[in-house]
């Protein structure tokens, strides 16, 4: 979405946009035309066919095409890695010489070695990740994900821009403060990455009344096992599974007292910012990039990614009610003022400037 919002943003500002990806839509195709240019929300977009239909996403038509092409661009903005598209056609430009800027998106941090793939994944930061970003130029989103990078690769210059998050026009009301029972509200993607674990497991710890709603979704088998972790707390009553949520997921926010995000690692956390705009305290694991703006700001609070840590603070921000009323006011100018869609735009384009003259 941050990826799509910037594309948007850049179009609109009379950039010279071409979006290349693949139709891949989780195991399925999308139903588009592919190798045609599409006008998508304003943005110019082409889709190419793909062969491997994991998350390689290995496209020679796609490729093909960067290589006749990409020297008719001032730049190319690479977005994630670990995946063919990316790290092929970063190869291809370097090798073209049109200077390139990578977002990871969270993909490139030690975090990311110790899953997936780890054989392959360091067989590729050898031959291909350490050469390729040494030639390139780099785009983070906060200062954490800046140490990790930074801890792995060097490249040619590094650029620290938060996401541009979409967030509905001011439109927030008094919230759910002060009810008898204390709602939690975890929304996200449901993976391993993203620590719902430690939250359920710290519910046991819980002293206060509290309701906990789980939005989002994931890989059946995880959610599961998640869903019967539950069930041996004999907490099922105090949640409640919802699914993935997308046109009501800022109405979902504004009626809860507290946004849980208890990640092993996370590189930005949208979610974070999307909740702050509806006035709903955050508490993030310190490994999500934003846990640092969020107290600097006073508008939440930090834990260790461990159950007993988590629920120690939930224990004690279920008492600060002046605190949480607090940021219910507050919260919604702040998040406005400080991710403002302009001022990040003015930001991207003085990146990319700065990279097309000394690339």
């Amino acid at each position: 979405m941050s990826v799509a919002m910037l594309c948007e943003q850049l179009a609109n500002a009379g950039c010279e946009i071409m979006v290349y990806t693949t139709t891949a839509n989780g195991s399925k195709e999308l139903s588009v035309t592919p190798n045609e240019a599409a006008n998508i929300d304003g943005v110019a977009v082409i889709y190419f066919k793909r062969i491997t239909k994991d998350h390689t996403h290995f496209s020679p038509t796609l490729l093909k095409s960067v290589w006749q092409n990409v020297k008719n661009y001032d730049l190319v903005h690479i977005q994630a890695w670990w995946n063919l598209v990316s790290v092929l056609s970063c190869l291809i430009a370097v090798w073209r010489k049109v200077p390139v800027v990578i977002s990871a998106r969270g993909t490139l941090s030690p975090y990311s070695f110790q899953n997936k793939n780890k054989g392959i994944k360091k067989i590729i930061h050898h031959l291909l990740t350490k050469p390729l970003f040494k030639r390139s130029h780099c785009h983070v989103t906060t200062e954490r994900e800046k140490e990790a990078m930074l801890s792995l690769v060097h490249p040619k210059s590094i650029f620290n821009i938060a996401n541009l998050v979409k967030l509905p026009l001011a439109n927030y009301t008094a919230g759910n403060n002060g009810g008898s029972v204390f709602k939690l509200i975890f929304l996200s993607r449901i993976e391993e990455k993203k620590g719902l674990d430690i939250l359920i497991n710290a519910l046991p710890y819980l002293t206060f009344p509290f309701t906990l709603t789980i939005a989002g979704d994931g890989d059946s088998n995880y959610v599961d096992g998640l869903k019967e972790l539950v069930k041996t707390h004999g907490h099922e009553q105090n949640v409640n599974w919802l699914g993935f949520q997308n046109e009501n997921k800022f109405e979902l926010l504004n009626g809860h007292d507290l946004l849980v995000l208890p990640s092993y690692d996370e590189n930005f956390g949208n979610v974070v910012i999307e909740s702050l705009s509806q006035g709903t305290a955050v508490l993030l694991s310190e490994f999500v990039g934003l846990s640092a703006y969020v107290v600097q700001k006073k508008l939440g609070w930090q834990c260790e990614p461990d159950s007993r840590s988590l629920a120690n603070q939930l224990n004690l921000i279920s008492g600060q009610q002046a605190q949480l009323t607090r940021i219910r006011t507050t919260a919604p100018a702040i998040i406005e003022s400080d991710f403002d869609k302009s001022k990040l735009l003015n930001q991207y384009t003085t990146m990319y400037t700065h990279i097309i003259n000394n690339g």
